[in-house]
């Protein structure tokens, strides 16, 4: 049996503390939309103005290496798979705040993957029109962003010591 849309936001950390109407009333915006795996769901520098909650499933977040263009060389390299989100999570969500592009490409990993689409106008409406919700929206999207941001920092500093360690051998 499928859990509700409400019941997925429930259990999906950017709504924490959200009451049972809060939950009610982001659940109206969400477009439930299934996909199989190896469906591009969002591609790197693209323009979007969508979040996706995950239902069921996972999707894989993607970069392309090229487009650093180490030391001015831009060659043709294969995507390369940073990590995968799994069911509660979120991606997109940078969209929310800045709408600029892409910083990522995201591909469903796993057949049968449910994701819950939220458009950005959709949900800022409704924090406008429910500041209290949209403070408890923006507080929860900051914490998350901040997990994110700190994670990465982690993995560069990870990046950084290991070209150290190759360079001095």
């Amino acid at each position: 049996m499928q859990p509700s849309v409400r019941t997925i936001l429930a259990t999906t950390e950017i709504f924490d503390n959200f009451n049972d109407t809060q939950l009610t009333l982001v659940a109206a915006l969400c477009t439930p939309v299934v996909y199989g795996q190896g469906h591009v769901l969002l591609s790197e520098n693209e323009e979007s103005d969508e979040m996706y909650v995950i239902g069921r499933g996972g999707v894989e977040v993607m970069v392309n290496p090229s487009a650093v263009g180490a030391s001015g060389i831009q060659e043709a390299m294969e995507p390369v798979v940073l990590t995968e989100l799994r069911q509660g999570q979120i991606v997109g969500e940078v969209a929310l705040v800045d709408q600029g592009v892409r910083s990522a490409t995201i591909r469903v990993s796993r057949d049968d993957t449910l994701l819950l689409r939220l458009r950005r106008d959709q949900l800022m409406r409704l924090c406008e029109t429910y500041p209290v919700l949209g403070y408890k929206l923006m507080r929860n999207l900051a914490s998350e962003l901040a997990t994110k941001i700190r994670n990465t920092d982690w993995l560069v500093r990870q990046y950084q010591l290991r070209l150290q360690s190759d360079e001095n051998t």
